[in-house]
């Protein structure tokens, strides 16, 4: 039984955290209890395999943490997305996108897609851009006739994709954690000499199959215009200008709505992308171009940008807090032996490396019902990650699936957390059950993805092989 030990705190982690207790503070309290109940049962003469050495390498996990430049992606990318939000250019945006395609059957599901790629490229955080995305679109959606399904199910659907489309700050945590993953996989292997991957390479490998699931949401969201006109109606662009209070003309809305963060986006990630800027050096640069632009638009005061600075600062603390507690729960899960024990499962697996992906995939979709993706990334990967990874997968490859993997997660009902957020801030008219019906087709896609990945692997490694 005592063997079994690494397995038991697993277990127990995700108990204590689906009980609702602080993630941070359950990680490193569930830990801290079974690093003592190690001690005690070796001081007793038992043997807990476990090694109370792993826990003197804590002090250096911290100063790592706290001096690791990558994780000063986070505050600023954090910054960005919620100047931008608090600024109100995303809803600026929105009604550029819409008088846009507005007359066109579909053309406000088309908008909203569009839309909520570019928020999920500006905040990367999955909740904020679907509660944005639902309060504004939403209610303009119904009223023009849409269907309950077709809209919430897009909103959602658009709103996962800050897992996906860079700069997400999910994948600036993912690429940091399979950074250290990949680095110990080719020592274990006695590559004395390891290759690395950065977030850049992430961010690289993700922009193909990003852009690909918003062109297929896309045409999925056409396709249901064609085929039933009346679930996505045409919108008359006049009626649409009067409600919206803009008298300007459609030209200057656009200058004003679209060109500016498009430009802000594009130097962004075309910094990274083109090797001028590393992901730290570029969030700084989106940071203050959110800034401008909230100034610009006469948007920005000193109780806006408190707000602005105060939820900033929130998101990384909780961050970093967590990051914290899951360095002391994989170090006591290694002083278990936990590491061996994962190989040992893996190697026996039937199906090799394709068996034990399978099984990771299945895991963290799973996990991904309960746990956000900071806690998957944070806890799971560190495990998992090493193991994989000297088995032969690439790991940008095998980050992109893991993003796609916990973005259709967090779609997937009944506890989807992106269903949670919609369910929020839409009106009561809409029943949950619609929401439910929405995501469907949009998980379907997400699926297919995942399976053009699979047997297509060069769709996510492609770009950076390429620069």
């Amino acid at each position: 039984m005592l063997e079994f030990m690494p397995l038991v705190l697993f277990a127990v982690i995700c108990i204590v955290l689906m009980a609702g207790y602080p993630v941070a503070l359950s990680l490193a309290g569930t830990a801290l209890a079974f690093a003592g109940l190690g001690t005690g049962l070796e001081a007793m003469g038992l043997d807990a395999h476990f090694d109370a050495g792993y826990l003197s390498a804590f002090p250096n996990r911290l100063y790592g943490i706290m001096t690791n430049q990558t994780l000063l992606a986070v505050p600023l990318f954090v910054l960005m997305g919620v100047l931008l939000e608090k600024s109100r250019v995303a809803e600026t945006l929105l009604e550029a996108m819409a008088l846009l395609f507005g007359s066109l059957r579909g053309g406000l599901g088309i908008s909203v897609t569009l839309v909520g790629m570019l928020l999920a490229a500006s905040t990367g955080i999955v909740g904020a851009t679907v509660v944005t995305m639902g309060l504004m679109s939403l209610p303009t959606m119904l009223k023009r006739g849409y269907s309950m399904p077709l809209a919430t199910g897009t909103i959602c659907a658009t709103g996962t994709l800050g897992q996906i489309i860079p700069p997400s700050i999910a994948l600036v945590l993912l690429g940091d954690v399979l950074s250290s993953a990949y680095q110990q996989a080719q020592l274990s292997m006695g590559i004395f000499s390891p290759k690395t991957v950065s977030v850049g390479d992430l961010f690289m490998g993700a922009l193909v199959p990003g852009l690909l699931l918003v062109v297929f949401y896309i045409v999925y969201v056409a396709i249901i215009a064609w085929l039933k006109p009346g679930a996505a109606p045409a919108v008359d662009r006049r009626d649409l200008m009067e409600e919206l209070g803009h008298e300007g003309g459609l030209g200057l809305l656009l200058l004003k709505g679209l060109v500016p963060p498009i430009v802000l986006i594009v130097v962004v990630l075309g910094s990274i992308l083109g090797g001028f800027a590393t992901p730290t050096e570029a969030s700084a640069v989106g940071a203050f171009g959110a800034l401008m632009l909230a100034l610009a638009y006469r948007r920005l005061d000193v109780t806006t940008l408190k707000e602005a600075l105060h939820s900033t600062v929130n998101v990384t603390t909780m961050v970093f807090l967590i990051l914290i507690g899951a360095a002391l729960f994989s170090l006591v899960f290694r002083a278990y032996g936990g590491e061996h024990l994962v190989t040992e499962v893996f190697e026996s697996m039937p199906g090799g490396v394709v068996g034990a992906t399978l099984v990771v995939m299945l895991v963290i979709f799973l996990l991904g019902f309960i746990l956000d993706f900071i806690e998957i990334t944070f806890v799971v990967v560190p495990i998992v990650g090493p193991i994989l990874l000297a088995m032969g997968l690439d790991p940008i490859w095998l980050g992109i699936m893991i993003a796609i993997n916990l973005q259709t997660s967090f779609l997937t009902p009944p506890f989807g957390f992106a269903l949670f957020y919609l369910r929020g801030v839409a009106p009561d008219s809409v029943p949950t059950a619609s929401i439910y019906r929405g995501v469907i087709p949009f998980i379907v896609l997400q699926l297919g993805m995942l399976l053009a990945l699979s047997w297509f692997p060069g769709l996510a490694t492609w770009l950076p092989d390429q620069f």
